[in-house]
């Protein structure tokens, strides 16, 4: 972190600091206080379940130094009225800091995570960057990676996910971004949004205040994507697709992906055709890619990456080198385990939404090269009165798509399997096996009995529908 005194900070928040004036904060910024370590300040948070400030003591047996809090604590603390405000004008103080900072923010109804990993691996090869923990993308999460700042950093990346309107401005009001990524609009979170215009409203707020010499990227296969074009009030705009023949189409596409084919595991292979910043957009630069993360859709997120680089300075033949060596950093998240026999179990339980399921269903059918795929799904969470239409839209796509088997885990999850049924109704085949499973221990039992060797299963759900769990446990990570 940028080291500070106890007083400078207590100005830096407007707070009124209570011991050591000269105190030095250098140990990082946590609001866990078993994460406090020496010479770290606590931010004591008041959470759903917890009051941090009842944890203050804790944090000062680890280290900490001082203390962010909203009333007397033990030791040396700044009393602020907003803890959380606090927090986050912190972080915007660090970041005014570093002028010459390139912060690099992106959002997406699904695959946020995967692209804010292979931004901070490609932009670690040029020069020292701050990138997300997992998924650090809240009101909490963005400024503890904000807090990691260093005086020497570079490159920020910066992850913001939304679960209800203002949620993406307030994230760049902390961390203003020079480049701006859209990758879509799902359904997630649509119960706090009302609508899919929503949570493109709510979304369209990373581009809308770029500087002058900031730029947009924006996916141009996304209708409400592409339409936040018109929304830039300045800097430029460049747009990625999947898609040659609208690249061929519009000149205003900047990236596109040519000849894009998965190999044996999965990995995605092309090539990116670019066109300038500025100038001749006849002029396109062409590269192969081969990604070493799994899914046709990590295609997408690579253009996304070159584009977003490329304007803050880094070669575009050095950063398609630095894809080819990015791995999948955050779990769970196309986690591939490949058992002793022979099953091959994905684990991509770490959230979910329609667009990111269909997404996951997809790739286990590119994977499986003629092997048995089973698909276990529970369910997704915050779609509100959607919940049961978008669960029965899941069923009929993994019928679709021609997964063998479908284990249904949990009652939110329940009309996947009318899904299966009406594909079968309404077409005459016969769609794949359903197994319907009350929680997450029947469905181990049953694939342990069930599983044989060559069998491709994917897990995949809401972090809190337990999925992630589960694809351990069958992979063999934990007991």
């Amino acid at each position: 972190m940028i080291p500070l005194t106890s007083r400078q900070l207590a100005q830096v928040v407007d707070g009124t600091l209570v011991g050591d004036a000269d105190r030095v904060v250098d140990g990082g910024v946590v609001t866990d206080s078993r994460l406090a370590g020496p010479g770290s300040l606590y931010v004591a948070r008041r959470g759903e379940n917890a009051d941090g400030h009842d944890f203050v003591e804790g944090a000062l047996a680890h280290g900490a130094v001082l203390t962010l809090a909203e009333r007397e604590v033990p030791g040396d603390h700044v009393l602020v009225a907003d803890t959380q405000e606090a927090f986050v004008r912190l972080a915007r103080w660090m970041v005014d800091e570093l002028p010459d900072l390139q912060v690099v923010a992106v959002t997406g109804s699904s695959g946020k995570t995967s692209t804010k990993d292979l931004l901070g691996q490609v932009l670690a090869e040029a020069g020292e960057t701050i990138a997300p923990i997992e998924s650090y993308n809240s009101e909490v999460g963005v400024p503890l990676t904000v807090c990691r700042l260093e005086p020497t950093t570079q490159y920020l990346v910066a992850e913001m996910g939304a679960s209800g309107p203002g949620h993406i401005a307030y994230l760049t009001a902390v961390v203003p971004p020079r480049v701006g990524i859209v990758l879509n609009v799902g359904s997630a979170h649509i119960g706090g949004f009302g609508s899919q215009q929503g949570i493109a409203d709510t979304k369209a707020a990373i581009v809308e205040d770029l500087p002058a010499d900031g730029l947009a990227v924006l996916n141009a296969d996304d209708p409400l994507v592409a339409a936040m074009a018109q929304r830039v009030r300045s800097g430029a705009v460049q747009t990625f697709s999947l898609d040659p023949e609208r690249a061929a189409a519009d000149e205003s596409v900047t990236a596109w992906a040519e000849g894009l084919e998965l190999d044996e595991a999965g990995r995605a292979r092309f090539t990116v055709a670019l066109r300038p910043a500025a100038g001749d957009p006849q002029a396109v630069e062409r590269h192969a890619v081969h990604l070493r993360v799994r899914g046709a859709h990590m295609a997408a997120n690579a253009l996304a990456v070159l584009l977003a680089v490329r304007h803050v300075g880094v070669p575009v033949a050095d950063a398609v080198a630095a894809l080819g060596r990015a791995e999948a950093v955050s779990r769970w998240r196309m986690e591939v385990t490949d058992r002793p026999d022979g099953v091959m179990v994905i684990n991509d339980g770490y959230n979910a939404n329609p667009e990111s399921m269909r997404a996951a269903l997809t790739a286990l059918g590119d994977m499986a090269h003629g092997r048995r795929t089973w698909a276990v799904l529970a369910g997704m969470l915050e779609l509100g009165e959607a919940s049961e239409a978008r669960h029965r839209e899941l069923g009929r796509a993994a019928a679709e798509r021609g997964i063998d088997v479908v284990v249904v885990v949990g009652d939110t999850a329940r009309p996947v399997a009318d899904g299966v049924h009406d594909f079968t109704a309404d077409t005459g085949q016969d769609g794949p096996e359903v197994v319907i499973a009350t929680d997450s221990q029947e469905a181990r039992t049953m694939l342990e009995e069930r599983l044989r060797p060559g069998d491709v299963v994917l897990f995949k759900s809401s972090r809190d529908s337990g999925m992630r769990v589960l694809g351990d446990q069958v992979a063999g990570v934990v007991a």
